[in-house]
């Protein structure tokens, strides 16, 4: 039924709107800075206001108007910060309905033609008020041509012209425009001046609320003034008479914070069965799964912040019984856990919003974090691992301790001895003497390899690595023998290779006889050795025993990390230049 009264229903946002600076909550920085300007006679030709959703940007805007055109209740009034409310400017620009203070939505009204109704406009001194002055609200939705449009008389307005600019993105606003304006952030209100300020509205209103209604209210509002009086309408409508807290849970479709504990305890327990029965209640219950899950999700973060910062646990909108079960958790529950928690539940709410039925999305989550809550951290798992006993020995011979680790046989590089006889003569070392000083660059087979490998012949390279058996080597001179496999042209397309790729002749020569490993073999020797050594370790057999597919995939011994970290370290800084010292 409609309200024909002449006043009708304001609804409480409007009614409890700030009128002057001092109903201004939780802004006490602007506040003073805007007295101390309008003191001192030094009011900016521009302002702009920042800040989130209902912190009250537009309500401020319009009580700087009000304190630039009030003339009092006399009629003889200047500029103030404390507008008498009663004049016909204070009273029509707060109705919006003063003729020289125009307010503009750029959110609907973005391009050049209409900041150019603008432009022309300014020129007009203002029919009966002191200022002329333009409210433009959400800015930064202003095209950029409407924005260059406007630079000029921004930096340069008539001194009956001011403008006032809102938004909730500041980072879109272009710098040139900020640079013109003077900046205030609207900060979020504290949870304390939030829950005061709806008490004194329920009060005025003669409205019966909890204060944990209230703690409620002032939570899902998240900072935002306006938000936090619109939701006390909605619960005073809600509660009929007297609004508690299951009131306005129902209202917000939040399920109670202490179930929503008792869920998170079970799911940290790792009990899948009681943790479903739980979320099933809860959404009989008629909560929303999603918000069990972002209500897990901020559980999990408060509970991380106070084990970090234990005073976070004194804020205003958690309950006595809350505070003490999340500082109990908080000391029980290592950060990994939460951790680890807070990265599924964030992927969870993702999965959620895009599956077909969200409480069958929700159960699979419980379902996943239950199973992963109980898992150990590498830190307890390596713990828990060192302090088990030993696994018996596998076989004969399986020793208890640790055997070292077997160097790598290094690839060939100098002359391998013959298995029939010696190598080399003075033939041999009267070539090295005379090598040829392109020939030096070469002083092992090593040299030969890498040589291959940079000239990207990959064929030659996998052929002299599996196939090649060195039973000499000089500079210019290769004696090997072929494994079974090898192609029978290796030694012609080796020697002409060399010979290309250095510009001198190389000999390369069969012989037979030649045991001497490949490289591939050598290669794969040291390997295996390495795996061999660590399948013998105590603490690899007992991560093979509790998991029992675990595999090796990748050893590093003591001096590949010290190779590594030599490679990754910063290369030593030169002592510092002196500039007095004497060259």
């Amino acid at each position: 039924m409609t309200d024909t009264s002449p006043s009708g229903y304001r609804v409480l946002a409007r009614k409890y709107r700030p009128e002057t600076f001092a109903d201004l909550v939780g802004q006490d920085a602007m506040v003073r800075t805007l007295k101390n300007a309008f003191k001192a006679d030094r009011i900016a030709q521009a302002f702009i206001m920042t800040g989130i959703r209902g912190t009250g940007k537009t309500t401020t805007a319009r009580i700087i108007a009000k304190g630039m055109n009030c003339i009092g209740p006399d009629g003889n009034g200047g500029p103030t910060t404390e507008p008498c409310g009663e004049c016909e400017h204070c009273v029509a620009i707060m109705e919006g309905r003063h003729v020289d203070v125009l307010e503009m939505d750029a959110a609907s009204r973005t391009g050049i033609n209409d900041i150019r109704e603008i432009i022309e406009s300014v020129a007009y001194r203002a029919a009966s008020a002191r200022y002329k002055i333009y409210i433009i609200d959400e800015v930064h939705m202003l095209s950029t041509q409407a924005f260059n449009g406007l630079l000029k008389t921004l930096e340069e307005p008539p001194a009956h012209v001011k403008f006032i600019f809102a938004t909730t993105e500041i980072r879109k606003v272009p710098v040139t425009v900020l640079s013109r304006c003077q900046r205030f952030d609207l900060r979020r209100i504290e949870p304390e001046e939030m829950i005061a300020l709806l008490r004194r509205i329920a009060d005025a209103e003669g409205a019966a609320i909890a204060d944990d209604a209230l703690a409620l209210i002032t939570r899902a509002a998240e900072g935002s003034a306006r938000d936090a009086t619109s939701l006390l309408d909605q619960a005073i409508s809600h509660g009929a008479g007297e609004t508690g807290a299951e009131q306005v849970r129902a209202m917000l479709g939040l399920a109670d914070r202490g179930r929503v504990l008792d869920l998170f305890d079970l799911i940290m327990k790792g009990d899948a069965a009681s943790a479903l029965n739980e979320l099933g209640a809860q959404y009989a219950a008629g909560a929303d799964p999603v918000a069990v899950l972002r209500d897990l999700a901020e559980i999990t973060h408060w509970i991380s912040v106070v084990k970090i910062t234990p005073e976070a646990a004194e804020d205003p909108t958690i309950g006595p019984d809350e505070r003490s079960r999340g500082q109990a958790m908080a000391d029980a529950l290592p950060m990994r856990v939460l951790s680890r928690m807070w990265q599924m539940l964030l992927k969870a709410l993702e999965e959620v919003a895009d599956a077909p039925n969200a409480m069958m999305a929700a159960e699979m989550a419980v379902i996943r974090l239950t199973h992963v809550a109980d898992l150990p951290t590498p830190d307890d798992l390596l713990r828990k691992l060192q302090d088990a006993p030993p696994p018996p020995p596998s076989g004969p011979g399986g020793g208890g301790g640790q055997s070292a680790v077997p160097a790598a046989a290094p690839t060939p590089q100098g002359a391998a001895p013959r298995s029939g006889g010696p190598s080399g003569g003075s033939g041999a070392q009267t070539l090295a003497v005379a090598a040829d000083q392109a020939l030096a660059r070469y002083p092992t087979f090593d040299q030969v390899v890498e040589l291959i490998r940079a000239n990207r012949d990959v064929k030659l390279l996998v052929e002299v690595e599996t196939c090649l058996r060195l039973a000499a080597y000089q500079p210019g001179r290769i004696e090997f023998t072929p494994t079974p496999d090898a192609p029978s042209d290796l030694a012609q397309r080796l020697g002409a290779a060399l010979g290309r790729w250095t510009g001198n002749r190389w000999a390369v020569t069969i012989v037979n006889d030649c045991d001497a490993r490949t490289i591939a073999e050598t290669r794969d020797a040291a390997r295996l050795a390495l795996e061999a050594e660590a399948r013998d370790h105590p603490l690899v057999q007992a991560v093979v025993q509790a998991f029992p597919g675990a595999k090796i995939l990748d050893i590093r011994t003591p001096a590949d990390l010290v190779q590594e970290a030599e490679a990754e370290a910063l290369p030593e800084v030169a002592d510092e230049w002196d500039p007095f010292e004497e060259e």
